[in-house]
This record gives structure tokens, sequence and C-alpha cells, in this order.
């Protein structure tokens, strides 16, 4: 059976379209592994507009059939209305204007979830044009699939999405694409005949079988483990990630995950907020109940309840606490916002000059924000508060009878937790009656120990490890989670309930006010901190400070008569234990471990070298890439040459003719043989040949203009070239 050229054309120009749809479905299915974005309404506009693209109608007529597709996908997603009903075409109107106005002033990061959709879907509606342009017209499709590596291989690298799968997928697709794109070049130029069995037999059968062996050993076959180290966990950690998420290394700042912890941190003293105050004190943003063994958790689902007119329905103490009334005002500076607000201890009321609804969390005692039912933080807000301060005298004499809630909740530990922390907690309070002298002896044991401070070599515990065991007994370093993190469990240990709080400490002052007693405070990223909350039946939440170097900021007072002794005058502390070593070792002889701590020297000082070295191979690279570059900006002419050459070499057709002899004169052009503006073809040629004494360039231009006018090229395809590679000599002499 033969079929016609045409009715082949369009079967491969169909089998090249649908072959670049898949390919961009690939860019649209990792976006529900890394977003919350539900893509199935995306796929089916892209089908939608790819179908509509395939049979090339007028722009008069595609232009509003997508255009509708478009706005029944609008309508579908954000709209209950009747698609009649012209209410929400206005509003549609009115919330593209706006979002204008905000991409005009540089507020992107206020777009609208609408627009941010409808932009996507302008997207789509693009990219099936382009890809009908890029497969179909031009046949060039070796771009856009690097194009389609390049993109999930980053993804892959940068993100959750798993792309092995993908990678697979697109190698499949992109190959049988590329035959397919051949084939209908060949069948073009007449290299191939027309009969479908001989094309199975010749052509497709062994292009699908070479991919699918190919695909299958490639999938099957063993790989080699990285040779680099992941990036990924410094690039996450670089945009604000607090405390720590698996990372090696993070940037300082509040970040919401905080379910893995450990890992250094690079400082980041960018400005947040400014902060109008009276007093220094906490900024609290959330907290959190549930101690994994590698991070915190919480035990409640989010459960956000509207707070009517601001007034914040949190209450972390009991009214017998002595309060002063205060107020502060916290202003954003620049683009930087949180994702909640943060507010000192005994908030009572926000206001704002926005229109905004204030949320509060039950789950993390966090409080936010929504304008127009979207999430949305205000640039200033006002804070009415009822600042407290705790009597020693009543803490220490606290009843412990917990309610039920609150011990189940909040003295809550894993059951793997290693022992030697129970028996240390123990240690530690031994010889303290109340729960405040044990809170305290507790608090104070870092410091007593010289527990150090530090934000570089932290490391991550492994899965089996414990976060707080490894700090207590191996390393003894770290930052305010480490600190914070080891008092809640010891407390818990002993079953006092305590919970982790975070948020910022006071900041930096930077203007006093004089006449209303108030100063302003600069808090920036490095300012983020945790703390412990210890409960106390008769008064509430209470702020410790275990970390080294930090200062508890909550107010205390206590009756001077009755309380001589200094807070800081307590009883020696237990001693630490020393990080940990084999006990068999005798005095005096080298331990067992210290050739291996000699070995993990040497291969630190080994590890450093490769990563010089590999530093030195990048630079190389780089240098050798930026030589290339130059070498090929410095042959660009021979390159082009080469390429018309082979072009005519492999296709002699007018098109390959026409293209060639262009370049001709636009290299002569470059080279001194310049044409004047009355001056024809002829009149041209004959100068150049008048210069380089030779007929070749009238010969040659004779061909170009029979080629013009009679619409075909002449068969005497060998001498052309000659005469066109000639020329090229002559005038690149």
């Amino acid at each position: 059976m033969t079929y016609s050229r045409k009715q082949l054309n369009t079967l491969h120009t169909l089998l090249l379209y649908i072959a670049g749809f898949c390919l961009f479905l690939e860019w649209l299915y990792p976006l529900g592994d890394i977003s919350e974005t539900n893509i199935g309404v995306f796929i089916l506009f892209a089908l939608y507009c790819f179908f509509i693209s395939y049979f090339q109608l007028h722009w008069l007529i595609s232009f509003p059939i997508k255009g509708i597709g478009l706005l029944l996908i609008v309508h579908m997603l954000y709209y209950d209305t009747s698609f009649f009903d012209m209410n929400w075409i206005v509003e549609t109107m009115q919330e593209v204007v706006y979002n204008v106005e905000l991409i005009i002033s540089g507020d992107w990061y206020l777009l609208t979830t609408f627009f941010r959709s409808l932009l996507f879907l302008l997207l789509i509606w693009l990219m099936s044009y382009l890809l009908y342009y890029w497969f179909v017209r031009m046949k060039n499709i070796i771009l856009f699939i690097l194009l389609t590596f390049f993109y999930i291989g980053i993804l892959d690298t940068f993100t959750v999405y798993e792309g092995a799968s993908a990678i697979v997928r697109i190698f499949i697709i992109s190959f049988i694409a590329l035959g397919m794109s051949s084939l209908s070049k060949e069948i073009e130029n007449k290299h191939i005949p027309v009969s479908i069995r001989d094309r199975l037999t010749y052509w497709l059968m062994p292009l699908v079988l070479i991919v699918a062996v190919v695909a299958f050993i490639g999938y099957q076959a063993p790989k080699a483990e990285p040779q680099w180290p992941d990036p990924l966990p410094f690039l996450q950690g670089s945009v604000g990630n607090f405390g720590g998420d698996g990372n090696r290394v993070g940037q300082v700042g509040y970040g919401e995950d905080d379910s893995q912890l450990g890992g250094s941190f690079v400082q980041d003293d960018t400005i947040m907020f400014e902060a109008v105050v009276e007093e220094d004190h906490y900024w609290r943003i959330e907290t959190k109940d549930v101690y994994t063994g590698q991070g915190w958790e919480s035990s409640v689902d989010r459960n956000l309840m509207d707070q009517s007119n601001g007034q914040i329905a949190l209450s972390t103490f009991e009214d017998s606490v002595e309060t002063e009334t205060r107020e502060a005002q916290v202003n954003f500076t620049g683009n930087q916002r949180l994702p909640k607000l943060v507010y000192p201890y005994g908030v009572s009321s926000m206001t704002a000059e926005e229109p905004v609804d204030f949320l509060f969390d039950e789950s993390l005692e966090g409080i936010e924000t929504t304008l127009n039912g979207d999430d949305y933080v205000p640039a200033a807000y006002e804070i009415n508060y009822e600042s407290p301060s705790f009597d020693i005298d009543t803490l220490q004499n606290s009843s412990e009878q917990d309610a039920a809630e609150i011990q189940e909740r909040y003295t809550q530990l894993p059951a793997d937790l290693p022992e030697r922390v129970e028996d240390l907690a123990a240690e530690i309070t031994e010889g303290h009656d109340t729960r405040y002298d044990q809170a305290r002896a507790i608090e104070r044991y870092f410091s007593a120990n010289d527990f150090e401070y530090q934000t570089t070599d932290v490391p991550v515990p492994g899965e089996e490890e414990d976060y707080v065991d490894q700090f207590l007994f191996e390393t003894q370093a770290g930052y305010c989670d480490n600190f914070s993190s080891a008092m809640i469990v010891l407390l818990r240990s002993e079953d006092i309930p305590a919970r982790w709080a975070k948020g910022f400490t006071s900041g930096e002052r930077v203007d006093t006010n004089a006449d209303t007693d108030s100063h302003v405070n600069q808090v920036a990223n490095s300012n983020a901190h945790s703390w412990v909350e210890v409960y106390f039946p008769d008064v509430g939440w209470v702020p410790f400070e275990p970390t080294q170097g930090f200062s508890n900021m909550a107010d205390f007072h206590a009756d001077a008569d009755e309380n001589d002794t200094p807070m800081d005058e307590e009883e020696d502390p237990l001693e630490a234990p020393a990080p940990e070593q084999d006990e068999d070792t005798a005095e005096g002889e080298e331990p067992e471990g210290a050739e291996e701590q000699e070995e993990d020297a040497a291969a630190s000082d080994e590890a450093s070298g490769i990563s010089t070295m590999t530093g030195v191979i990048l630079i190389g690279i780089a240098a050798v890439i930026l030589l290339a570059l130059l070498i090929l900006y410095k042959k660009r002419r021979e390159i082009r040459i080469y390429f018309l050459q082979r072009r005519l070499e492999h296709r002699f057709d007018e098109d390959s003719f026409q293209e060639a002899y262009l370049y001709l004169l636009k290299l002569a052009n470059k080279k001194g043989f310049k044409r004047g503006n009355d001056e024809t073809l002829r009149e041209f040629a004959g100068r150049i040949d008048k210069q380089l004494q030779t007929m070749e360039m009238s010969k040659l231009t004779s061909v170009y203009e029979r080629m013009i006018y009679s619409k075909r090229l002449t068969d005497e395809k060998e001498e052309i070239m000659q005469l066109w590679k000639n020329l090229i000599n002559l005038i690149m002499a």
C-alpha cells in the first residue's frame, strides 16, 4: 500500500506534535509535587490549546476559541455563578487591573492566586503555538528536548520531585521524535520511498527497537554513587530555613518546618521589622509540643479561629499574674514579610491600617492575617498587651498537680529516647524539691558546664541518633535549638510539662523617644531564637532561657526581705559528663579510638584537599569553556561557511543555494566589497570579478538570477559548489 507524500507528511506532523505535547506534559507533572497545584485542569487546558493549534486556524478564529476555553477554566476555578453572568467578568477585569498595578509598583509578592493562575494559563496558550512552530514548521526539536532534560534535572536535584522515571520517558519520547523528524526530512528530499511497508521495515521498527533496548539497559544498569556533595541542603537553607530541616548548612531566620533539626547555619543580618516598644521582650510566633527525636512537630491539627475586631483570645498565664498595660508597634521593612505575626507575651488586641482579618491558630498559638480571603501580612500593625511579671515566690510554691491533658500532651517523649538522658535529668534535679528549682537547675546546667554556643560545624544527627542525646553527651556545642530542646527533654524526663517556643529576641535598639519612654528596635533574621516554656499550675506558661550567652527576657520579681539570696547564687549545678570515650582505656594509655580519630583527621584533611581540588577543577572547566567560546566567536565565519557547505552537499536545493549566495554577498560586504545602492547584482558581480581577476562571481550570479526567475535550480551541482567555494576563498584571503 502506497501513500501520497502529503498524507505521509500529515501523519509525521501529527506524530511530531503529539511528541511535543508529551514533552510539554513533563513540565507540568512536577508542579503537583513541588507545590499545592492541582495540575489536572492545566493539563486539560494544554490539551485543548494544542488541539486547536494543530489545525492552524486563522488567528481571528483560533484566538477567540482559545480565549473562551481560558475563560471557562478561570470561571470553573474561581466562580460559583453562571458563566453568562457578567458580574464575574467585571470582577475578573478588576482583579487583572489590581495585579497589573502591583507589577508596575514592584510588589510582585502580593500577586493574587487568581492572577498567577491566569498568567500560567496564558503561558500554556503561548507554548501550544511555540511548540507547533518548533516541531512542525521548523522541525528543530533538539533545543526543547535539551531544555526539558535540564528542567527535570534541576527539579530532581533541588526539589522533592523524583525525576528518574521522567528522564526515561523524556529519553524515549525524544529519540522517537528525532527519528520521526529525520524520516520526514528524508521523505521530503525523496531519499526514502513512500511505501508504508518499507518505512516500517527499514526505519520505524529499528528506531523503536533501538530506543526500547537502550532505555531498558540504561534503566536497569547499575549506577555510580554521586561524586559531588548534594548542593540542595545549602541552597534550601539559604532561602531562610531557621532551626534546620536536616540540612548541613542553613540560613538563620524564621522557618515553619522544624521536623529535622541540626546542622550549621550562616548568619543573615537582614532587617525583618522595626518595633516601637516601651520594654524589651521576646517576640513570640508559635509553640510546638511533640519531640520526635529529630525535631519538633505539633500534635494538634491546624485550626484557625477568627479573632473578632482584632481581640486576640490567647492567654498563656493566669489572671493572678502581675501585669502592666503596654503598647507596641511593628513595622516590616522593605519587602520582608513573615508568614505569621510576631507578638509579646500577654497580647490582648491588634489593629492594622488595612482591613485584615486576624486568625488564631490553636495548634501552634500562632496569629495569622488574611485580606479578602487570601493570606496577607500587613506592612505595620499595633499591639496592646499586658506585660507579665512572674513572682518567684509563687513559682516556688506552685502546686504540682497538673491537669490530665497538660500532663499527657506536654510530657511526651519518644519511646526510644536513650536511658542516659533520663538518668542525667534525675541527677541534675536531685536535691531540688520544687518545680521552679528543678527548672532552674536544668537551665543553669548548660552555662555551668561550659556548653558552647556555636553556629558552624554543628553535626546533623543520623537516622538512628537522638538529637538531644547527641548534644548532651557527644558534641556539647550548638545553638538555641540544641539548648532549648535539651532542656525540654530533661524537664519532661522528670514529668515536668514543658514546650518549645520560637520567634525573635528583642533586636538592637537604634532610637529612643524621651517624651514617650519608648524606643525603636531593629529585629533581624539573626535575632531568630527558640526558648523554653515551663507550665506552673497556679501561674501558666513561664519562659526559661537555657541557651549559652542569652538572658531570659521575661520579667521576674521577688520580695527582697524574704529572698535575700540572688537568683543566680544557687548551689553548684551537676557537672556535665565528658564527651563519650571507651571506659576500658587505661590511664596513660592511648585510647583505642585515637588511631581512628587520627584517621578521621587525615580523612578530613584529605576531604579538604579534595574540596580545594574540586574548586580548582571547576575554575579550570570554566576557563576552558570561556576559551572555547572565544575560539568559536573568532572562528564564527569559518564555522558558518562549513555548515553552509555541508548543507549544499547534502541538500542541494533552492533554499540552500539562496542562503549560501546571500551569505557570500554579506561576507563580501564585510571584506570591503560594498555594493552600491543603484548597482545591480550583475554590475556588482562584474566589479568583484574585476578586482579579483576572475569570472566566477558573474557565473554564480547568473545561476542565482535564473533560479530566482525560473523557480528552479540547475543540475550542475558540482560546478556551482566549486564556484561558491572558490569565491569564498578569494574573498576571505
